[in-house]
């Protein structure tokens, strides 16, 4: 599981299914930010990770400020699914 910040909205929200850098993931959670006074565009902190990491998620068994952080062009975003099929 890991922090993605996409900088621009790729049109994602909470279980949707992406690939980035040739990796499959799926959002669990979508934070918007700098809609009042971000950057120029805005700003998507998505906690995302596997399928089989949704539990750990669920039942916040991490620690946030300890994950790993990748930062990304919404360009560089594929969406797979806006909304996983799997999610419960």
């Amino acid at each position: 599981m890991k922090r993605l910040i996409i900088h621009g909205n790729p049109g994602i929200r909470k279980d949707a299914v992406i690939e980035v850098d040739g990796e499959e993931l799926v959002c669990f959670g979508v934070a918007r930010q700098g809609d009042w006074h971000g950057p120029d565009r805005v700003q998507l902190w998505c906690t995302v990770g596997t399928e089989d990491e949704r539990e750990t998620f669920e039942r916040r068994d991490f620690i946030p400020m300890h994950m790993d952080v990748m930062d990304v062009d919404a360009a560089a975003v594929d969406v797979l699914s806006e909304k996983s099929d799997l999610a419960v």
